[in-house]
C-alpha cells in the first residue's frame, strides 16, 4: 500500500505546487520571465508524473504507462533540467557580468542535455523501489562527470542571480541534494526532484522582491524629480526677485 501512499502524496503536491504555479505565472510583465515563472508549474507536473510511476511499480497500472510515465519523468530530470534552469534564469538577470557567465552556463547546460538525451534514448533505463524510494538507473549518467556539471549548471546559475530569493532558492537546492546524496545517493533523482519542487515557491517571491524594488526605484526618481523642480522654482523665484529689485532701482 506504500505505492498507492506515495502516489497520492505526489498528486497532493502536485497540485499545491501548481497553484503556486500559477499565482506566479500571474506576476509575469515581460516575455523574458515567462521561463521562469514556468518553473513551479513544471515541477508540479513533474511530480504528477512521478505519481504515476508509482501505480505503476506497485502494478495499479499497465507497464506500457509505467515507461511512459518514468521517461518523461527522468527526461525531464536529467536531460532538459541543467538546460532550462540556467537559461531561465539568464533571460531575466539584468547584471552584464553575471548574465555573461549565465550565458556560459546556458550553453554548457546544453551540451550537457544533448548528451544526456542522446544517452537516455539509446540506453535502457529502470525504476525500481529501494527502502521506499524511487531508484531511476540508467548507465549512461550514472557517473560523477555528469552529476558535477549537472549541479554546476542548476545550482550554480541559481546562485549566481543577483535576486535573492533565486540566490536562496539555488543555495537551499545544493544543500539539500548534498545531504541526499549522501543519505540516499540511489533515490537522488527522485528526492531532489521532489525537493526542489517543494521549495520551489520560493520563485515567487522573486517577483515580489522585484515589485518592492521597482517601488523603491519609482520613489526614488520622483524624490529626485520633486527635488529638481523644487531647484527650478527656487531659480526662477530669485531671478523675479533680482529683476523686481533692478525695476525698483
Amino acid at each position: 500500500m506504500m505505492d498507492i501512499y506515495f502516489a497520492v502524496l505526489n498528486f497532493t503536491l502536485s497540485g499545491a505546487i501548481g497553484l503556486i504555479g500559477i499565482l506566479t505565472l500571474r506576476k509575469v510583465s515581460t516575455p523574458n520571465e515567462v521561463l521562469f515563472a514556468l518553473l513551479p508549474l513544471l515541477f508540479a507536473l513533474h511530480q504528477f508524473t512521478e505519481g504515476f510511476v508509482w501505480l505503476g511499480v506497485g502494478g495499479h497500472i499497465e507497464p506500457r504507462a509505467l515507461n511512459l510515465a518514468a521517461g518523461i519523468f527522468i527526461y525531464y530530470a536529467q536531460g532538459l533540467l541543467p538546460f532550462l534552469v540556467p537559461l531561465a534564469v539568464w533571460l531575466i538577470e539584468k547584471c552584464r557580468w553575471r548574465k555573461n557567465i549565465l550565458a556560459l552556463l546556458t550553453l554548457l547546460g546544453l551540451a550537457l542535455a544533448i548528451y544526456t538525451m542522446y544517452g537516455l534514448s539509446t540506453v535502457p533505463s529502470s525504476v525500481s523501489v529501494v527502502n521506499n524510494t524511487l531508484y531511476y538507473n540508467n548507465p549512461w549518467t550514472a557517473n560523477y562527470y555528469d552529476a558535477i556539471i549537472y549541479i554546476i549548471t542548476t545550482c550554480g546559475s541559481l546562485m549566481l542571480s543577483s535576486s535573492i530569493s533565486v540566490a536562496l532558492f539555488g543555495l537551499l537546492n545544493l544543500i539539500g541534494l548534498t545531504i541526499i546524496f549522501l543519505l540516499r545517493p540511489y533515490g537522488f533523482t527522485s528526492l531532489w526532484c521532489l525537493y526542489a519542487a517543494v521549495i520551489s515557491g520560493l520563485l515567487y517571491f522573486h517577483f515580489v522582491e522585484r515589485r518592492i524594488r521597482f517601488l523603491r526605484e519609482l520613489r526614488e526618481k520622483r524624490e529626485a524629480l520633486s527635488a529638481k523642480l523644487q531647484r527650478e522654482l527656487d531659480n526662477l523665484q530669485n531671478r523675479r526677485f533680482f529683476k523686481k529689485v533692478i525695476a525698483d532701482e
